[in-house]
């Protein structure tokens, strides 16, 4: 039922355009602020491994060696990355554009900082972010979404045509006895 309103209900469809802008603003707020005030993830990388350890570490042993072992190794792309990253995410929300792709490449990085030990907002903002996702197509509607979705769909549809011969092929008949 509540899956139903927010695919396909209008006033759901105004709400969830309300939300994206909001969720939009955190990551292109976030993400403006580290491409134009510099950042380097290496002091944030660092202590997501320090609070591997201890009596009652917070970050998981698994996720530590992952930032060990790749992500502080390839710091330079980490930070390149997340910026272009949040600022992407959350200009694709305020656009309205690949809207679900952007939620849910926002849920990634959400979930990442979270299992860094970094609570801040992200549970609120991962809430947020199911809420876009489960909506689908209806949360982009209003947004470039509208557009662009069913252009990448006619021409997808139409390059799978021609590469398929060009010509729909009839079912083959039944010959069965009646």
């Amino acid at each position: 039922m509540m899956n139903a309103w927010l695919r396909q209900n209008k006033v759901a469809m105004w709400l969830l355009t309300v939300l994206r802008f909001y969720v939009g603003f955190q990551w292109i707020h976030g993400g403006w602020g580290k491409l134009t005030g510099g950042f380097d993830a290496t002091g944030f990388l660092t202590n997501a491994i320090s609070m591997s350890t201890g009596d009652k570490p917070v970050v998981k042993a698994a996720w530590a060696g992952f930032l060990q072992h790749f992500a502080l190794p390839n710091v330079e792309l980490f930070n390149i990355l997340v910026p272009i990253g949040e600022f992407l995410v959350g200009l694709g929300l305020i656009l309205g554009t690949f809207t679900t792709i952007a939620a849910l490449m926002g849920m990634v990085m959400n979930f990442a900082f979270l299992f860094s030990g970094t609570i801040s907002t992200n549970p609120y903002l991962i809430l947020l972010e199911i809420f876009i996702v489960v909506a689908g197509a209806n949360a982009g509607r209003i947004g470039l979404d509208r557009w662009v979705m069913p252009y990448l769909k006619a021409t997808l549809f139409k390059r799978q045509h021609k590469h398929d011969g060009g010509t729909p092929t009839a079912p083959a008949p039944d010959h069965r006895a009646a």
